[in-house]
């Protein structure tokens, strides 16, 4: 299993803010297991801190903008983007602006600093978003449109359109985050001329320059409006008349704009809280849908406790109905689980294959054959027991008895015919031989059962 990863150590970042102008600070703290992304405002009073999540996603005009009790932080896109893509999971950043320098305008700047300091696993599991199935949000008015689709690791294709002679259509592609760093990270954001002016009259771009955005002039403007534009920019003139880039750079690839488009998406895709297992289709992405996919799939987390384990049959398992003997004494009609196909330090899955052969059905009920409750929460206890006992070194040599069972729930009946999967998940560390255990049985993407465990690991006699 992949472990989730921190800084080794805190490392800081100055620049101007892009919106704002000002000069800004940044800290890039490592965190502990599960603390996700937090922002840190620590130039207002009591140094409130936001959770970079969709639902605080409070505008996506030209940046992302978190807001959370009246305090806000924006164009965090890209600082999010470096962490994200470079497989950060937990990082505390703390800020003396609202918002995020901008720096050279790309993620560049970020991924550097990170890999100066360097990367640490932690103790504890990556908790995937694994995309089961075609997810999708488009917006008839811009065109746009996102299409979330399964696949073995974060992959990206995206295509934009513009009016322009120089960009108007355009494709970047991303295989995997091994490929982040060299071929997204560098990618700089991307700006017309003829946005710049109504950008200032809408008090943005304050901080923008030659030096970080790609500037694209490709429609004539009257020279004194360029000069003055340019002015505002600290640019030097440019003669009207001469379509093209206006950077100090060259471009640093020929499709540097659709690979910016990558950049940006995973810096909101980043604030669903989770690594993400999966293919998005990018037609024409930007941060307004970009936020909505991201607030789609944190709807689908909040209502799903845990997501359903991926099983594969012919997969090998990892304990077969031997090795289970060995370590259960449970026997015929009593053993629950026929095999384990996933196991960390935290967590288990065990498989229960239930046929019309079950003993029980001959009374419950001769003619509408359901598994009984009792006995699916019997199944989770086994499979827990398997967790507990595997984390010994001797473990045939121990039993574990339950102690307690709270919150069981019954969601749907089960049948013959019916493939249940239990995911049972230490809840606490194992103290004193006391293991307590959070319990969920499947039936396909559905919860049939759940339940709450104590146990105690005895040493057999």
């Amino acid at each position: 299993m992949v472990k989730q990863k921190t800084l080794k150590k805190s490392f800081t970042l100055k620049g101007k803010g892009l919106h704002t102008g000002l000069d800004i600070e940044i800290t890039f703290n490592p965190a502990p297991v599960d603390h996700g992304y937090k922002i840190k405002r620590v130039d207002l009073e009591n140094q409130p801190i936001i959770e970079a999540l969709a639902e605080n996603v409070i505008n996506t005009e030209r940046e992302t903008l978190l807001g959370k009790d009246n305090v806000t932080v924006g164009t965090v896109e890209h600082g999010l983007s470096a962490l994200y893509g470079l497989e950060i999971d937990n990082c505390l950043i703390e800020v003396n602006a609202p918002e995020f320098p901008n720096l050279d305008g790309s993620a560049l700047e970020y991924v550097k600093a990170i890999k100066e300091v360097g990367i640490v696993d932690q103790e504890r599991e990556k908790d995937y978003y694994i995309v089961r199935k075609k997810i999708e949000v488009d917006d008839p008015v811009t065109g746009s449109k996102l299409t979330l689709l399964p696949d073995d690791c974060l992959c990206i294709n995206s295509f934009i359109e513009f009016d322009s002679q120089y960009i108007p259509n355009q494709s970047a592609s991303m295989e995997g985050l091994a490929e982040y760093e060299k071929e997204i990270a560098p990618a700089r954001t991307f700006v017309f001329v003829r946005d710049v002016l109504q950008l200032f009259k809408a008090g943005l771009i304050k901080g923008g320059n030659l030096d970080n955005a790609v500037v694209i002039y490709e429609r004539k403007l009257p020279q004194e409006e360029l000069d003055k534009l340019a002015d505002l920019m600290n640019a030097p003139h440019h003669d009207a008349n001469e379509l093209g880039y206006l950077n100090h750079r060259s471009l640093i690839f020929p499709n540097e704009p659709a690979r910016h488009k990558i950049l940006d998406l995973i810096g909101d895709i980043a604030l669903i809280g989770k690594p993400l297992k999966g293919r998005i289709i990018a037609k024409k992405p930007g941060h307004h849908i970009n936020n909505q996919l991201a607030r789609l799939i944190r709807k689908d987390i909040r209502l799903n406790e845990v997501q359903p384990p991926i099983y594969e049959p012919d997969k090998e398992p990892l304990m077969d109905i031997n090795r289970i003997r060995q370590l259960l004494p449970h026997r015929y009609p009593f053993l629950m689980v026929d095999k384990i196909i996933e196991k960390t330090d935290r967590y288990i899955v065990g498989i229960k294959n239930i046929t019309a052969n079950e003993p029980y059905f001959l009374g419950h009920f001769p003619e509408e054959p359901i598994m009984p409750g009792v006995l699916q929460v019997e199944a989770m206890a086994q499979t827990g027991g398997l967790l507990v006992l595997s984390r010994l070194d001797e473990p045939e040599r121990y039993s574990t008895y339950f102690l307690k069972i709270d919150n069981v729930k019954f969601r749907q009946k089960v049948v013959p015919g019916d493939t249940l999967i239990f995911r049972v998940e230490l809840t606490s560390e194992v103290r004193r031989g006391i293991a307590t255990m959070r319990g969920l049985a499947f039936k396909g993407d559905k919860v049939v059962s759940e339940a709450d465990f104590t146990a105690q690991v005895i040493k057999n006699k």
